[in-house]
């Protein structure tokens, strides 16, 4: 694993090792499971950030389960430009079913302060929010956060499927930009 990498104008440095992620995505799991025994819940990444973390995610579970996609984006480069463009949505019949939308990274929450009304419109019995990445001082919505993987300070990282303008979703670990 590299210590900084650099990814079109910008340099990176490690921050979160793959060995950190795996222990998170695996906690998380343990709890998932825990809460949906004997349930079989629609587990709903949104893409294209919680790819891999949700391929990690499921693969812990041991309750049953079923997945879907949805598309969401509100970044271009190292913002977030708050309008949220959705571009593929569930196509499961949704009513009176468990749903858990999973995210990458929340930092601001727009994303999700759209999505998640939207999924409750469907009329399921639950929905619960997991996500790998939280950043507590970016958020500007009130959102109820049910799995969080770890808290993260407002800067800016790539790898484990967050991108710098479509690049280092491919990373095994996560890097921080150097300011």
């Amino acid at each position: 694993m590299e210590q900084t990498i650099t990814l079109g104008d910008k340099s990176f440095r490690l921050y979160i090792t793959e060995q950190q992620i795996l222990a998170a995505v695996s906690q998380m799991a343990d709890r998932i499971n825990q809460d949906y025994a004997g349930k079989t819940p629609l587990i709903v990444p949104i893409l294209n950030g919680s790819f891999m973390f949700a391929s990690d995610l499921v693969k812990h579970l041991t309750c049953r389960c079923e997945i879907s996609f949805i598309k969401a984006s509100s970044y271009r480069g190292t913002t977030s430009t708050g309008e949220l463009t959705s571009l593929i949505g569930i196509n499961e019949d949704v009513k009176g079913r468990d749903i858990i939308l999973v995210e990458d990274i929340i930092d601001t929450g727009h994303t999700l302060a759209k999505i998640v009304p939207a999924t409750e419109a469907l009329g399921p019995a639950s929905v619960k929010v997991a996500t790998l990445l939280f950043k507590p001082k970016a958020l500007k919505t009130d959102l109820r956060i049910d799995y969080v993987g770890m808290e993260i300070p407002n800067e800016f990282i790539v790898g484990y499927g967050l991108d710098y303008d479509g690049l280092g979703r491919n990373l095994r670990e996560i890097y921080q930009v150097i300011a």
